[in-house]
């Protein structure tokens, strides 16, 4: 390790774990996550059991269209200390409610040692610690396991299991059977000749390391979470063999698996790769500032870090930037199955990058989505394994600004501007004139309407087959508060580079949106905004939903909202949809609330932006709280003390998606989604 960062003492959460008072249901809720920078990942829940179709020990990202692939499922562990004296580590179930969880029976500790999962057995008189670590920039996972205790170490067999599909298809879909095993020189490759798909190859550094041939075919495996989530839930695996080595208190056992080629694995071993990442993760804290290095910040640092990617796959992309001299960074929204987003990318931009000091990734990313501009928008997403985004946002562009303008505020890098503001002004007169699904300014009031029936254009944006469960159709109020915010900031980037006539073209635009939002959003008698007017493109026409939507009036930059209603309309957030973990999405006395997130798929998104929590949505409260009041940072940190606790919970070390709209406010939906760890991250910061 660099001798500057051999003084680092790892940040450390340890998830309570006590199997003689706490129910083994603990050990399967709670998942641990690595990420390799690709958009790759392992996951599973600390018993080792799988639950998701998402879960695996190595889920590549492969150049499309393959995109996100599992490779590795699953690896059975049993320690031998005789030939007829085995114990099983094992965590599975099967059909019929056949739950194995034997490593209960023997777990003493769950830990993340900056950010990395590691697991402490006491087996008898024997403690083995196991890691799992993804090198960086790498479809590798290596799997880790060593004795640190006194007396005679066992033996460690290793069954590993697989199914190789894309990560989201169902548990039940054809196995890829027949498998091809090849063997030489302690060098395996598994691969299945009915998908076009690299082979896994394998390979146990240890002390007497060997393989034994004993193919077999694991059946009935249950998934849990996917049976509560309504789709598909039991599947096979297939094992080829077992792998088997003799632990020594001295030596490290690590099993590897990659899709990478042999000469890449071969770089660098398994301490080395250790080591590297250790450092790598160092270099994180160290580069955020001393702000972010200790406690619950570093920690999301390192949950922030699983966010950013170089994406796989994307040759032409990639070569377009090398040829400016520039390189490609996204973000995606969620694991595990979001893929890159525009909008998501704009709003975590700040907490994931600016705060935390990675300000050369930040000018990537905001370039990389520059360049795939198309009639004044940026992509709202790019699907698995695909080359070009789809385009149906109207907010993603203009959080595109918003993102630009803090951008600018921590690097005052004008290059960037000068080279961006020729699509600056595109994307502006786009919205002027028109573009894409509807999205104009109406020239009747300046203000920016959009929809399209069968689209979901905001970041409300839950749809099932023709179902449109938020269409938020007309003007809507977060639009308008971005489209004037995007104006000023662009009219005083004009006005830097000396083109004072356009400047005040946008200024004067921006000045009529101005006067229109206040007197067309005004909710007199609620004392808040109107989440959207001229509904569906009929003149006033009025949604009085009290949304959280209301809040960006305030919290950006260039507020829109007159400063006379911002304490009302604070008040109002505050008591109808504040809870300890973020906003509810909708007033509880609205009769479309819906206050819990579960259920099949149909029952999720009818409650998605129905009532349901977003925790990202704390980080615009704390904007406008502070803005109401000043001088009372201690008042808006309270406003986040529950986020600390919620890092032992669900995704441990991370920021679920969503919660429940009521107590106890159970997590759901992604266990890891970037715009809540970035919007708490900057929260945090701001309220220190």
């Amino acid at each position: 390790m660099n001798k500057q960062f051999e003084t680092h003492r790892p940040i450390v959460r340890k998830m309570p774990w006590d199997g003689s008072r706490m129910s083994r249901d603990v050990l399967l809720t709670r998942e641990w996550l690595v990420t390799n920078g690709l958009g790759g990942y392992a996951s599973g829940t600390v018993s080792g059991a799988v639950t998701r179709r998402y879960h695996g020990l190595l889920i590549a990202a492969l150049p499309g269209p393959l995109g996100r692939v599992v490779m590795w499922n699953h690896v059975s562990e049993f320690l031998r200390f005789t030939d007829d004296d085995v114990i099983s580590l094992g965590a599975e179930e099967r059909a019929g409610g056949q739950l194995d969880l034997k490593s209960a029976d023997y777990l003493a500790e769950f830990r993340l040692e900056d950010g990395l999962p590691v697991w402490t057995y006491h087996v008898r008189e024997v403690v083995v610690e196991k890691r799992v670590l993804l090198p960086h920039l790498q479809n590798t996972v290596h799997v880790s396991y060593q004795v640190i205790s006194k007396g005679k170490p066992p033996r460690l067999e290793l069954r590993p299991a697989f199914h190789f599909r894309h990560h989201e298809a169902p548990v039940n879909s054809d196995l890829a059977a027949p498998y091809k095993l090849t063997a030489v020189d302690g060098r395996y490759e598994i691969s299945a000749a009915r998908r076009k798909l690299p082979p896994i190859r394998m390979q146990l550094h240890g002390r007497e390391a060997a393989f034994t041939i004993a193919a077999t075919k694991i059946p009935q495996v249950v998934y849990r979470i996917e049976q509560q989530r309504g789709y598909a839930y039991e599947g096979e695996l297939w094992s080829p063999g077992y792998f088997r080595v003799d632990l020594t208190e001295q030596s490290t056992a690590t099993l590897v698996g990659s899709t990478e080629s042999w000469e890449i694995i071969d770089v660098l071993g398994p301490e080395d790769v250790l080591s590297a990442e250790r450092e790598r993760r160092a270099r994180l804290l160290h580069e955020g500032g001393p702000k972010v290095r200790q406690d619950f910040p570093a920690e999301l640092v390192f949950a922030a870090d699983q966010f950013i990617i170089t994406p796989a796959g994307r040759f032409e992309e990639a070569a377009r930037a090398h040829a400016a001299g520039d390189e490609v960074r996204t973000v995606i929204a969620g694991y595990h199955w979001f893929t890159d987003w525009g909008r998501d990318t704009m709003i975590s931009l700040e907490g994931l990058t600016l705060v935390t000091g990675r300000l050369l990734e930040a000018g990537y990313i905001l370039r990389t989505f520059a360049r795939y501009v198309r009639d004044g928008l940026i992509p709202n997403m790019f699907p698995d394994g695909a080359k070009e985004g789809v385009y149906h946002t109207a907010d993603a562009t203009l959080w595109f600004f918003h993102a630009l303008g803090r951008y600018l505020q921590y690097t005052r890098d004008l290059n960037t501007l000068k080279l961006l503001l020729p699509k600056l002004i595109d994307i502006a007169e786009h919205h002027l004139r028109g573009t894409r699904f509807n999205i104009r300014v109406d020239p009747n009031d300046g203000l920016l309407a959009q929809g399209e029936k069968g689209y979901q254009l905001t970041w409300m944006d839950a749809k099932m087959g023709d179902w449109v469960v938020t269409p938020r159709r007309g003007k809507a109020v977060e639009i308008n508060a971005l489209w004037y915010n995007a104006l000023r900031l662009l009219a005083n980037w004009l006005r830097e580079n000396d083109d004072d006539a356009s400047a005040k073209i946008y200024d004067a635009h921006a000045e009529r949106a101005r006067i229109s939002f206040n007197n067309r959003f005004w909710f007199s008698k609620g004392g808040y905004l109107y989440d959207v007017v001229d509904c569906n493109g009929q003149p006033d026409t009025f949604d009085v939903s009290c949304r959280p939507n209301q809040l960006f009036a305030i919290s950006l930059e260039h507020p829109v909202l007159d400063a006379t209603h911002w304490k009302s309309v604070l008040q109002v957030v505050e008591k109808e949809l504040l809870t300890p973990v973020g906003l509810r999405t909708l007033s509880p006395n609205s009769p479309d609330y819906k206050p819990i997130y579960s259920g099949d798929l149909r029952s999720r998104d009818g409650a998605y932006h129905q009532g349901t929590v977003w925790a990202w949505l704390i980080g615009p409260f704390v904007d406008a709280w502070l803005k109401v009041h000043p001088h009372d940072r201690s008042a808006a940190r309270k406003f986040l003390e529950t986020f600390p606790v919620h890092l032992s919970d669900n995704g441990v070390g991370t920021i679920s998606e969503v919660f429940d709209a009521r107590e106890p406010h159970h997590a759901g939906g992604c266990i890891a989604q970037a715009w809540s760890v970035a919007e708490v991250l900057r929260a945090w910061l701001e309220t220190a």
